[in-house]
């Protein structure tokens, strides 16, 4: 079908541990084209540019924390940032001048990233229709034109920040079927999505009379409540996330004149 992205396929990818930024990525990008590790590697980055920043202007103040990852796998919209501009795409505050056009008209737009405390998902367009690719979620759910514009108002109203995405997204997810498994990931077609999401909305309604909490009411990742408990996966990927912070304390030392090009990709990050 000629114009039609992934052969028509929507690619969705369920929670895992706190790995809702990368499932943010993927679902922005529609494939799965990073990994938990690529933004760790990202963080890193990041991290030492701003130690480099610290030490050059107090001399002796360097904080060993991570402001862009959090060991459990939070990541920063500055690491989210980095990771989509490989893609030369842009992501804008939706409250911000020059993202009025969407604010107006959002459904000329194409994507949008969505936060609040440690929660990611984006609304995407995909092959003209309209979809919420939150991981929190076990398909992606289909949102009408008309409805994007007062859902998009009602998660402001909650207090969640929205970020425009813009710039030329790629087509095709160049990864074979055979690599495409994340294990979270999965492709589905619109009507798959659709009969998925209207079972678990049926479901959602009877648990509700037992006491369970519809999705709405719980705006962060409370995965050890919803029985996400954390598994070898995560061990492992906390180990690695440690390791590359660890790694990057020691580049406070780092030449002069590799800072410039750091500094210039950390404004472009903070810009």
């Amino acid at each position: 079908m000629e114009g039609v992205s992934n052969g028509g396929m929507l690619y969705h990818e369920v929670q895992e541990s706190k790995l809702c930024a990368v499932h943010c990525v993927n679902t922005v990008l529609q494939g799965p084209f990073f990994s938990e590790f690529d933004l760790a590697a990202v963080a890193s980055d990041l991290d030492r540019t701003e130690r480099q920043m610290m030490v050059q202007g107090s001399g002796d103040f360097v904080p060993e924390e991570s402001h862009n990852v959090s060991l459990d796998g939070d990541f920063s919209i500055q690491v989210l940032q980095k990771v989509l501009e490989v893609w030369d795409l842009q992501i804008i505050p939706l409250d911000s001048p020059v993202a009025e056009p969407a604010q107006i008209d959002p459904e000329l737009e194409n994507a949008f990233i969505c936060h609040l405390q440690n929660h990611w998902f984006c609304i995407r367009k995909v092959n003209g229709e309209w979809y919420n690719f939150d991981s929190l979620k076990p398909a992606p759910e289909h949102l009408s034109k008309f409805y994007l514009s007062a859902y998009l108002d009602s998660l402001k109203g909650f207090g969640w920040s929205i970020f425009l995405v813009r710039g030329k997204f790629p087509k095709e997810c160049p990864i074979s079927s055979s690599e495409a498994s994340s294990g979270y990931g999965q492709w589905l077609l619109p009507e798959d999505a659709e009969r998925i999401t209207k079972s678990c909305n049926a479901a959602q309604r009877t648990g509700s009379r037992s006491g369970q909490t519809q999705w709405q009411s719980v705006p962060y990742c409370q995965y050890e409540e919803q029985g996400m408990l954390l598994d070898e996966e995560d061990e492992d990927l906390k180990a690695a996330i440690a390791a590359s912070l660890m790694d990057a304390a020691p580049a406070v030392s780092t030449k002069p004149d590799t800072l410039e090009n750091e500094n210039k990709d950390n404004s472009a990050a903070n810009a």
